[in-house]
């Protein structure tokens, strides 16, 4: 390519201009330092006391959560089916009106479903939910 001599339209240029670049990672950078510091500090207030006991009560349900394995959880600790009663007929005792959702894993051996759905109804237990996923189409 041949150089104008005039200086016109065909001048080649031997360097690329990177203060525009430059002037918008240091925006960006104060932005980003500015943005971090703000939402890691907030607002300092003078938060008021409250009692020791708390006002709200823990919720009751329970969960029973059967995995594919064939493993059985109250909540999210292991146990057997004859501890599960054991577990299920004092919480029954302190809450006639006990509420259980039952968790089973699609894979599951629906035997295992069966007992437990037993075991429930032989405790009398008449709130229960099943839990399951939701299909998006």
């Amino acid at each position: 390519m041949a150089e104008s001599v005039d200086g016109g339209d065909k001048d080649v240029y031997d360097e690329i201009n990177i203060t525009p670049m430059l002037d918008l990672a240091y925006v960006l950078m104060i932005i980003f330092i500015i943005m971090t510091t703000a939402t890691v500090q907030g607002i300092r207030v003078n938060l008021p006391k409250a009692s020791a006991t708390p006002t709200l009560a823990k919720p009751q349900t329970k969960a029973v959560t059967i995995t594919a394995d064939g493993t059985i959880y109250l909540d999210t600790y292991p146990v057997t089916l004859n501890e599960l009663e054991n577990l299920l007929r004092q919480y029954k005792a302190a809450n006639p009106n006990l509420p259980v959702i039952v968790k089973g894993d699609a894979t599951v051996q629906y035997q295992k479903v069966i007992d437990v759905l037993d075991l429930l109804g032989r405790l009398d237990i008449t709130q229960l939910g099943l839990v399951t996923q939701r299909v998006v189409k």
